[in-house]
């Protein structure tokens, strides 16, 4: 009797010491995060973190451009709605979204990111936080050098042609 207690004890024991060793993992792959409003709720870290570095470097901003940092803590406060460029951003990938959904005809994942992207951040931006607006008409011309595969120069319809002899 003595022997099926301290069986019992045990194995109750080991299991409670293995349900607690496995609780925090749990936790740390399955992060909740807060005030997602334009990307899945169901995103994990990995991709979230994917997501936020595409487009620190097409904007080339660092995170203080959209986040606000929280004085009291000393941490960053991702979930603020603080800054005003946080709710562009928002917005510009909603635009970028429509796009290659009505001219692309991008699909998205079982997480709702689109899979294919042809118009993304960097299209615009080119790595320039507010990027300059230009009108192709008011763009400098330049000279061609000739008409002809590379800018070679083409002879006239009937001219000799120069072969360096």
């Amino acid at each position: 009797m003595k022997l099926n207690k301290k069986i019992f004890v045990t194995a109750g024991l080991l299991s409670a010491v293995a349900f607690m060793a496995m609780s925090p993992v749990a936790q740390q792959e399955e992060p909740k995060f807060q005030n997602l409003k334009v990307l899945p709720k169901n995103i994990t870290g990995k991709q979230l973190h994917a997501v936020m570095e595409e487009w620190e470097h097409a904007l080339g901003a660092r995170c203080s451009f959209c986040h606000v940092r929280n004085e009291e803590t000393k941490k960053m406060d991702w979930a603020s709605d603080a800054k005003p460029e946080k709710q562009m951003a928002r917005n510009m990938y909603k635009m970028t979204q429509a796009i290659n959904k009505k001219y692309f005809h991008s699909k998205k994942d079982t997480t709702g990111m689109v899979v294919e992207s042809n118009v993304n951040c960097y299209s615009c931006h080119r790595g320039v936080s507010h990027p300059e607006v230009i009108r192709a008409s008011e763009l400098p011309r330049s000279k061609p050098e000739g008409n002809g595969p590379g800018g070679q120069s083409v002879p006239p319809a009937g001219a000799p042609a120069q072969n360096g002899k």
